[in-house]
């Protein structure tokens, strides 16, 4: 149930991100491409505006009649009037002489100069669709059955008094720019939903493959738990055991069993005095700087000329333990013995701040010590 929950919170979280990403990339990317879409009909009609211009121009030169410069421009660009650019020609009283709807021809040209200096800007290119939209937008509360176009550039014909002028038909480029939008918005849709169902997906995978290995581990470490917890109850059990012969045994009993098993004192040193320490006092013995310490259950530390492995020789192998390089520890002097990295034992002394690590290798020693 709890897996199931975090699957649907995971579809919830990444469907939630991807819509937030997608909110805005859409709207930057329909931009981008309305600019791009709108400059590209710019770029066309002023320079279909400049052609115009100069072959009006020439036939003007030759000595051709305005007005049949006039209808012949009229013919070529009649009924282009849906097309999402054409061209106008008006003169400078501003009156249309030329224009696709042959019914404005005759009408007062309507400009907006502010616009056509906008777009005329270097960089006006990022600005298209922002000014153009907005200029669909205030044109679309005066005209709404009206198909709405605006001027974008003008070119002067020479030795004239006619204009020729570029227009954009603005309900064709919102047309344009809305089938755009469902094109962006469609594959974003496609795309999100293939995003979102390979990522559930992915996540179910790699959650499943990571609980089975997790559930490996578990089961490994609660095994090695396990054999933890029994060797401690062995030191348990061997240090009451240890206790109690130490107890029982006669003073005449314990003497026979030093002499078997080891010498019953050590000789130390503190500073210049020679200080005998009975062994059964001894929690620890370990080497520093080439210098050979025992520490006693007391915390009193003294020192000795022998190496460790002297040391261990004359000493009840039941009793201490050579745990490394470093240290020989005593089985009564042992707080706890604690899991370390992948197979080493910590083993923590009573008393005392210092922790011992046995090492791999010596760990079944170790185990097999306790057994004893």
């Amino acid at each position: 149930m709890r897996k199931d929950k975090l699957y649907f919170l995971t579809f919830i979280s990444i469907s939630v991100i991807f819509l937030i990403i997608a909110s805005f990339g859409v709207k930057y990317f329909i931009k981008v491409s309305a600019n791009q879409l709108i400059e590209i009909q710019l770029e066309s009609s002023k320079r279909e505006a400049n052609e115009i211009s100069k072959l009006t121009q020439n036939q003007i030169v030759e000595g051709i009649e305005k007005s049949k410069i006039v209808s012949s421009i009229q013919n070529a660009i009649e009924n282009t009037h849906n097309e999402a650019s054409f061209i106008c020609l008006f003169d400078w009283s501003g009156k249309q002489v030329c224009h696709p709807d042959i019914t404005k021809v005759g009408l007062k040209v309507n400009s907006d100069q502010s616009l056509i200096t906008s777009l005329n800007e270097e960089d006006s290119s990022d600005k298209l669709y922002d000014l153009l939209i907005n200029q669909r937008k205030k044109n679309d509360s005066i005209a709404n059955a009206e198909i709405v176009s605006e001027i974008v550039y003008i070119s002067p014909v020479k030795d004239s008094d006619l204009i020729v002028a570029a227009q954009v038909n603005l309900s064709k480029i919102s047309i344009q720019i809305r089938k755009l939008k469902t094109s962006f918005y469609t594959i974003f849709a496609l795309m999100g939903g293939l995003i979102i169902l390979s990522s559930f997906f992915a996540v179910r995978i790699i959650g499943s493959y990571y609980e089975k290995q997790l559930e490996q581990k578990n089961i490994s470490l609660e095994s090695e738990l396990l054999n933890l917890s029994k060797l401690n109850t062995d030191l348990i059990a061997y240090q009451q055991k240890v206790v109690e012969n130490t107890e029982e045994e006669s003073l005449e009993s314990t003497v026979e069993s030093l002499k078997e098993s080891g010498k019953k004192r050590i000789l130390t040193y503190i500073r210049n005095e020679l200080i005998p320490v009975s062994i059964n006092n001894i929690s620890y013995i370990y080497t520093e700087n080439t210098i050979t310490y025992i520490v006693c259950f007391d915390g009193k530390k003294s020192t000795s000329n022998d190496s460790l492995d002297d040391i261990l020789m004359n000493m009840d192998t039941s009793l201490f333990f050579r745990a490394n390089r470093q240290f020989i520890i005593s089985i009564t002097a042992i707080a706890k013995i604690i899991k370390y990295g992948n197979s080493q034992l910590k083993i923590l002394i009573k008393d005392a701040d210092v922790e011992i690590i046995i090492s791999k290798n010596k760990a079944a020693e170790f185990r097999q010590w306790l057994n004893i």
